[in-house]
């Protein structure tokens, strides 16, 4: 025999139906048990004409595709010619390839921008009443998308690209609500208006921690009128470098487990307006490391405003700092659902796409949360992939039942197993 390679084995073809993603029939179960093709029926706008698609048509090959790794439109060749995974899915046909970002631009000139993020707000809000969590903490930031696109705008990072924001349920690393931005539009626009969209979504908010951006009388006014607690971290402007002059009680600052930090902490009360509320500054403070060793201390400053009267500095900065895993749920959006990049070269279009992706990630996470054990909550999509999509399974009809055969241990085919029938019964209330 000739040799193929340099290890002793030989390739051949096969007509059997295989499938490399079995996990991935399990993810279109997540997506019909929650409901995501009614809501996109509903929401989206229908063909033109008797022999156009349908929406739905477009959009589950693209939730199938993110889910399994893909990142650009032509990575859903890989559903396509996977033909028993759209036999077990249920796709008969798809859309031809080359009229997906038609597609896109047509629904971004459309209905199909405030379709998405209605789909995206229908279904974030059935995940939270799932979760039986009592109360939120709301996360809200901002992320730049940088793009190489003719109108993508210049963003406060210096390049071209997108700025949008997001809100993330702590307690789930849900992301209840999405809007897609140019890169040139402030952060703090449309503040009060995303928290008002959020709270309708979640009548269980009760914390907010944002960045700088939401350090807004408005906003600070809303959260009173609402009963949020909030931590923001405040922009030094004049008046609150004046207050930080005024503190004379610094602290040295100890860490979680009681030691002693390289950091001093303060407090002082601010007003930001002649009608607002008065709230607490918790100010850290350490000298600057860029000036000599013996020269006057200078120092730096980070200021956090809140009203969280009932903790201790140092608490409110512990919770205050946990909004940084709000910086990582915007990472596994965008390296583990592609989203760093945008497919086209228009904005809607764009804003679409970001939508779906805001789906995918969501629905993954519908996943851990619902339909998979405790510890499983804590993986990325890239484990998931590794250890439940990329499963092996040959597809074969008897009778007239389908059967999907895995090639696998006896542990994940019980896995398998365990999550259908909770799907199945999700389905069913």
């Amino acid at each position: 025999m000739i040799s193929q390679g340099i290890l002793p084995f030989k390739i051949e073809r096969t007509e059997e139906q295989i499938t490399p993603r079995s996990g991935l029939a399990l993810f279109a179960e997540v997506i019909r048990a929650l409901g995501v093709k009614q809501k996109v029926e509903e929401h989206f706008p229908k063909p033109r004409s008797n022999r156009g698609y349908e929406a739905w048509s477009y959009l589950e090959p693209v939730l199938l595709m993110l889910e399994g790794g893909g990142r650009h439109i032509e990575d859903l060749r890989e559903i396509r010619d996977d033909a028993a995974l759209r036999q077990l899915v249920g796709i008969r046909e798809m859309p031809s390839l080359s009229t997906y970002g038609d597609w896109l631009v047509r629904m971004g000139a459309g209905r199909g921008v405030a379709a998405i993020r209605a789909v995206n707000d229908e279904v974030a809000e059935t995940i939270h009443r799932r979760t039986g969590t009592p109360d939120y903490t709301l996360d809200v930031d901002a992320t730049v998308i940088e793009a190489e696109k003719q109108e993508a705008e210049w963003t406060y990072k210096k390049v071209r690209g997108y700025q949008p924001m997001l809100g993330f349920l702590a307690e789930t690393g849900l992301c209840l609500t999405h809007e897609f931005r140019k890169g040139n539009r402030p952060a703090h626009h449309g503040a009060v208006r995303f928290l008002k969209r959020c709270l309708k979504l979640c009548r269980k908010i009760r914390r907010l921690r944002s960045d700088s951006a939401f350090y807004q009388a408005d906003v600070l006014a809303w959260c009173e009128e609402h009963g949020i607690s909030y931590t923001i971290t405040a922009d030094q402007d004049p008046a609150v470098k004046d207050v930080i002059k005024t503190v004379r009680d610094w602290a040295v600052l100890r860490d979680k487990d009681g030691k002693l930090t390289d950091r001093e902490v303060g407090t002082a009360i601010h007003v930001m307006s002649k009608k607002g509320e008065p709230f607490r500054l918790v100010i850290q403070r350490w000298r600057d490391p860029q000036l000599p060793l013996f020269q006057k201390p200078e120092y730096c400053y980070y200021v956090i405003a809140t009203n969280l009267d009932e903790l201790s500095p140092e608490e409110v900065i512990r919770f205050h700092n946990k909004r940084g895993q709000a910086e990582n749920e915007i990472k596994e959006l965008k390296i583990g659902f592609g989203m760093e990049q945008m497919t086209s070269g228009d904005y809607r279009a764009n804003a679409v796409w970001f939508g779906l992706g805001v789906l995918t990630y969501n629905l993954t996470l519908a996943e851990k949360l619902l339909f998979l054990d405790a510890e499983w909550k804590t993986k990325t999509v890239a484990t998931l992939r590794w250890q439940i999509i990329e499963t092996a399974g040959r597809v074969i009809r008897h009778g007239r039942r389908l059967i999907l055969r895995l090639a696998t241990t006896w542990e994940k085919y019980a896995l398998f197993l365990q999550m259908r029938r909770r799907l199945k019964a999700f389905g069913g209330l």
